[in-house]
């Protein structure tokens, strides 16, 4: 044994403030690990001094093993406070580095809008519950009796034609109906009019929001598959006047309070007398709608008494109004999925 490992009071002492030295010297949390292992681990001279203590008589045992118990105390509390500050000082530095300036201005993600259609069908929809009207909707896949014949539409009316309608070929009559009754997409949205008429008590004030086809090609101007809003009113006493307030309301309130309207004499097969809306609009006159008073054939053929009971229905596309309304001069941008398109029509003209 070497005079260093020799168990005395003066080598504990020394030992003690060769480690204290090494363990406050340590730059890092690795130094400071390496300083504890060297100067408080198993191979360290207070270990091996440890070992010595059975070489020594019964005083000098106590008095050297106090003097160890307390080296190792000044050794741990040295260098609990030495991990202490090196370990606070790491983080600090490590949360320096990750540091975010939440001054910056964040990145917004590109918002959503509703699609130029929906959101004209939505203020159309505004409009007309604002003046009274329930919004209804109904099957796509329709029956010739609902579509045709309850609309005072014949059979040899040319509508009836392949050229405009597409048949469903497998599908049967509906229960409430006499005979077999072939299937189509509808081609208006009329046939709600017709169910409602069928099942509820007039008054009766609905709109009528939906898709409907027709046999059409696709242009600038045409779709085979596009969206109808149709209106329908019974009560009693209703003339043709309350046809044209309510439809200048609706108008107005889509296209700017100011906006001339005019109704041109027309024909339909399921109103009678009829006529075709005008809006003046960008400089010139726009056809908006068909409309007319329903004929007293129709309210039969759905069960009201046209003694007691008037109406009238009008009906409108709002893709044509949303063209107007956006600006656009193709409608078959409204189906093209382009998203450079659809992110710039987020404003309305008005």
């Amino acid at each position: 044994m070497t005079d260093r490992d020799q168990p005395t009071v003066d080598a504990v002492i020394a030992a003690r403030d060769e480690g204290l030295a090494a363990l406050q010297a340590a730059p890092d949390l690795d130094a400071l690990d390496a300083a504890k292992r060297t100067h408080m681990g198993k191979r360290s001279t207070l270990a091996s001094l440890q070992r010595g203590l059975g070489t020594l008589d019964d005083a000098e045992r106590r008095e050297v093993g106090r003097a160890l118990n307390e080296a190792r105390e000044a050794l741990a509390e040295v260098e609990a406070r030495s991990r202490q500050a090196l370990e606070a000082e790491r983080d600090r530095v490590q949360l320096a580095a990750e540091a975010v300036d939440v001054t910056l201005p964040p990145r917004t993600p590109p918002r959503g809008a509703l699609h130029p259609v929906l959101e004209t069908i939505d203020a159309l929809l505004d409009a007309f519950t604002g003046l009274g009207y329930t919004p209804v909707t109904g099957p796509e896949v329709e029956s010739e009796w609902h579509n045709f014949e309850a609309l005072n539409i014949p059979a040899d009316h040319p509508a009836r034609g392949l050229m405009d309608t597409i048949y469903v070929q497998g599908l049967g009559a509906e229960p409430d109906q006499v005979g077999i009754t072939p299937m189509l997409l509808r081609t208006h949205t009329s046939p709600v009019q017709a169910r409602v008429l069928r099942t509820q008590e007039p008054p009766v004030y609905i709109v009528v929001p939906g898709r409907v086809y027709r046999s059409d090609v696709a242009d600038a101007t045409h779709l085979p598959a596009f969206h109808q809003i149709e209106g329908l009113a019974v009560d009693r006493s209703l003339s043709f006047a309350d046809l044209r307030g309510t439809l200048a309301a609706a108008v107005r309130s889509l296209l700017g309070p100011d906006v001339p309207i005019r109704l041109r004499p027309h024909h339909f097969q399921f109103t009678e007398p009829s006529c075709e809306v005008d809006a003046y609009y960008d400089g010139h006159w726009m056809e908006l709608l068909g409309a007319g008073m329903v004929p007293p054939n129709v309210l039969s053929a759905c069960g009201i008494d046209p003694d007691a009971w008037q109406g009238f229905a009008f009906g409108m596309g709002p893709e044509r109004l949303a063209m107007m309304r956006h600006g656009v001069t193709d409608i078959r941008q409204f189906v093209d999925g382009d998203l450079r398109f659809l992110s710039a029509q987020t404003t309305v003209s008005p």
